[in-house]
C-alpha cells in the first residue's frame, strides 16, 4: 500500500514521519526544491520558532481563523508532544520571551536535519527536484516532472503562496480546485499594512513602542486592538503590531488609528497636559507635545489637532485641549490594503475547512486525499503558532493515512 505526500515542508515531513511509523506502508515524499524545509530554514530569522509553550487555551486564542478545526490535530500532537519529539531526536530546545520555543543552537537546520533523519530511519523515500503537475484521482496517480507516481492515499501539504522563492507558489490550491474542493481566496497574513497618514515621508523609519494599534470594521461593530511596537515605513506601517493585526483584517474593510498613550485614559492625559501648562504656561504648543512624543510626531499632531506650533500654552482653549487629546488617542491612519503577498510571513485562506474532516485531515469530497498545513484555511499569529498548525495537522494526516491502510 502506497502513500504519497506532496510537499517537503514542516507539514509534509511530519505527515511522512507519522505515516511511516509502522513500516507497513510505502511512503514517498515529493519535494520540488533541491532540499527539504526550504521555507522552514528561514523561519524565525533562521532560528525556527517551532511552537509556543503556552497552555492550550492561550494557544487557541492566538489562532486567527478556524481555531476549532485545529482541536483534534492539536490534541494528537500538542506543543508538549512536539517538544518531546524533537528532544528525543537529539535537538535540545529553549523557551524565550513570549513562550517562544527555539532549538538551543538557534539553527533551523537542526530541526530540518532531525526530521530528515527520522524520515530516512523509517524508510521514507524522499524525492527532491520533483515538481508535481497534477493529482489524478481517477487514475490514483500523481504526475510529476520526473514521471508518474501511483498512490493509494495522497496528502497535499504544499504550503501557501508567500515567500515564493522558497517554493511556496500556491500549487496546492490548484490541486485542490482540480479535485473538486472549495477555496477561501488566499491573502497574505503577518504582513505590513499600506496606509496614508499625515507627514508620511517625515515619519518614515520612526519606531514607536508601547502603542495601541486599533482597527474598526466599516460594516459592523467588530474591532481589534494590538499593543506593542510599530514602525512607520514609506508605504505605511510594519512591526509586530501591524503584522499581528494584518491577520485579523486581511478579509475586512477597516478604519485604523493609533492610541499613542494607551496607558492613560483621556481624563489622565488631560490631567498630564494641564500639569505641563501650569508648569510652563509661556512655553509653546510644540514644546508640550515634544514632552510626550518623538520630535517627528510633533508637527503631524499639531496639524491634526489644528494647533499653531508657536501658540503659548496658557492660550490653549478647552476645545483645543480636547482636540489634542482626541488626536493622541486616535491618531488616524487611512488603511489602503496589505503589502505585496511576497512579503507576508504566512498565507491566510486556502482549502475550505468544511471540505476536510478535522478528526483525520481526510477530504470530505475525495476519500483518497488528505490536506495538512498552510494549504488549509487555518492560520495564527506570530510566536510559533503557524508551525504548530503545520506540525499538528501533518502528524494527524500521517497517522490517519497509516491507520487507514494498515
Amino acid at each position: 500500500m502506497k502513500i504519497v505526500i506532496i510537499g517537503g515542508g514542516p507539514a509534509g515531513m511530519m505527515a511522512a514521519y507519522f505515516a511511516s511509523r509502522s513500516g507497513k506502508a510505502q511512503v514517498t515524499l515529493l519535494e520540488k526544491n533541491e532540499k527539504l524545509g526550504k521555507k522552514l530554514f528561514i523561519t524565525g530569522k533562521g532560528r525556527c520558532n517551532l511552537c509556543n509553550d503556552s497552555d492550550r487555551e492561550e494557544i487557541f486564542e492566538h489562532i486567527v481563523h478556524n481555531s476549532r478545526f485545529l482541536y483534534s490535530a492539536y490534541d494528537f500532537l500538542s506543543k508538549d508532544d512536539l517538544m518531546a519529539l524533537f528532544e528525543k531526536w537529539g535537538v535540545p530546545l529553549k523557551t524565550e520571551r513570549g513562550n517562544r520555543v527555539f532549538p538551543q543552537s538557534d539553527k533551523s537546520s537542526d530541526i530540518i536535519r532531525a526530521l530528515e533523519r527520522a524520515l530516512r530511519k523509517n524508510g521514507v523515500e524522499i524525492r527532491l527536484n520533483t515538481k508535481v503537475q497534477e493529482v489524478d484521482l481517477a487514475e490514483k496517480t500523481v504526475r510529476t516532472s520526473q514521471g508518474a507516481e501511483a498512490f493509494d492515499l495522497c496528502c497535499i501539504a504544499t504550503g501557501g503562496f508567500t515567500y515564493p522563492a522558497t517554493g511556496s507558489t500556491g500549487d496546492g490550491y490548484a490541486f485542490a480546485e482540480e479535485t473538486g474542493h472549495r477555496l477561501v481566496a488566499p491573502v497574505p497574513a503577518l504582513v505590513g499594512l499600506r496606509c496614508h497618514h499625515v507627514a508620511r515621508e517625515e515619519l518614515m523609519g520612526l519606531s514607536l513602542k508601547n502603542i495601541l494599534l486599533k482597527a474598526r470594521d466599516k460594516k459592523s461593530k467588530w474591532k481589534k486592538e494590538v499593543f506593542g511596537e510599530l514602525l512607520f515605513t514609506h508605504y505605511g506601517i510594519s512591526g509586530p503590531t501591524a503584522l499581528t493585526l494584518s491577520s485579523y483584517i486581511n478579509r475586512r474593510e477597516v478604519r485604523l488609528s493609533l492610541d499613542l498613550k494607551p496607558a492613560l485614559s483621556e481624563g489622565q492625559l488631560e490631567e498630564r497636559i494641564l500639569r505641563e501648562i501650569q508648569r510652563a504656561p509661556n512655553r509653546e504648543n510644540g514644546y508640550l507635545i515634544s514632552l510626550m512624543e518623538p520630535g517627528s510626531l510633533v508637527a503631524p499632531i499639531l496639524e491634526l489637532a489644528g494647533l499653531e506650533q508657536h501658540q503659548k500654552l496658557h492660550q490653549m482653549t478647552k476645545a483645543q485641549r480636547r482636540r489634542l487629546i482626541e488626536v493622541m488617542k486616535n491618531f488616524p491612519l487611512e488603511y489602503q490594503g496589505l503589502f505585496e503577498r511576497e512579503t507576508g510571513i504566512v498565507t491566510s485562506g486556502g482549502v475550505h475547512v468544511k471540505d476536510v474532516n478535522p478528526s483525520t485531515m481526510a477530504s470530505r469530497r475525495a476519500p483518497q486525499l488528505y490536506f495538512a498545513g498552510e494549504v488549509l484555511d487555518l492560520d495564527g499569529e506570530t510566536g510559533g503558532y503557524n508551525l504548530q498548525i503545520a506540525f499538528s495537522t501533518g502528524a494527524l494526516a500521517g497517522k490517519s493515512m497509516e491507520e487507514r491502510l494498515v
